[in-house]
């Protein structure tokens, strides 16, 4: 008599609803986040001829400079781009940590180098023109504190995550356009590829000074700020610093291949100082 065979539609079904299970999780959060007012969307409503892309949706908020009786300001999170994914936490850190990390870096601080892909060491460039200095991973409380923050933020771990880099930018300053993910296998050894940058502002500028995404998709000649760039920041989507705000984007697609849309760069400053702190973050344990 013929043996029955074994079905494997049970494995299956087990993964399937792993997956299901992973989805819902997700889903929950984020829609706990937009219950709380943490998350925000461009709305397409009224309108359905809008594409996703269509940045005149964005909303353009200031806050006052003043506290409240808890001694903190209105935070959250706003969408401004899906190409590069882009989103800016709105008072990320506070007065007091935005002049902490500089109070820290301003005795340290050097010409700033970028990395060469052959030798994985630092090197000078005119590209790059301003000045800074590195804040190892869990320094101190305050950093471990806003390190936790990043991660909350990103939902990735703090152990996948470089040091702080504190930079400043004074007037005639800049940062030509570049990727933050390596096209080299040397610079990948350590926690693998770049997965996503945090740049935190630590100070207003008065004139110039923006993250410009030239490469980024969309109208974004729409964006509320639009008469407030500068030239350079005109030549694409442009973020306009402000202490305490924080801009999550990524430099790999879901698919996990890199973002060509995230080519960025720091125009540069016209009039006052620039002061920024990033956290660039690893697809795997980044090992300091």
């Amino acid at each position: 008599m013929a043996k029955g065979r074994h079905s494997r539609l049970p494995a299956r079904k087990s993964s399937s609803t792993m997956i299901l299970t992973v989805l819902l999780m997700f889903t929950f959060v984020i829609l706990i986040l937009l219950a709380l007012g943490i998350l925000s969307i461009p709305s397409n409503s009224g309108d359905p001829s809008r594409k996703a892309n269509d940045l005149s949706t964005i909303v353009h908020n200031k806050v006052d400079r003043i506290e409240g009786d808890d001694g903190k300001r209105e935070q959250w999170v706003e969408v401004i781009s899906w190409e590069p994914r882009a989103f800016i936490y709105h008072n990320f850190l506070s007065e007091e940590e935005c002049d902490y990390l500089i109070s820290l870096a301003k005795p340290h601080m050097q010409k700033s180098t970028v990395v060469d892909s052959e030798t994985g060491k630092s090197k000078d460039s005119r590209v790059r023109t301003s000045s800074g200095t590195f804040l190892p991973r869990g320094r101190d409380k305050k950093i471990r504190e806003i390190e936790k923050r990043i991660a909350d933020f990103t939902f990735i771990p703090v152990e996948q995550g470089e040091g702080l880099q504190v930079l400043h930018y004074e007037v005639g300053q800049k940062y030509e356009p570049h990727f933050d993910y390596f096209m080299d296998e040397f610079n990948t050894k350590n926690g693998g590829q770049r997965i996503a940058t945090v740049l935190m502002y630590l100070s207003d500028v008065e004139e110039g000074g923006e993250t410009v995404f030239p490469s980024a998709k969309g109208n974004y000649s729409a964006v509320p700020w639009w008469n407030e760039l500068s030239e350079c920041g005109k030549g694409g989507l442009s973020v306009k610093p402000k202490m305490g705000d924080a801009l999550l984007f990524w430099s790999m697609k879901p698919d996990a291949s890199v973002d060509p849309s995230s080519l960025h760069g720091g125009c540069p400053v016209i009039k006052g100082n620039k002061w920024s702190a990033t956290k660039w973050i690893r697809v795997n344990e980044y090992k300091v």
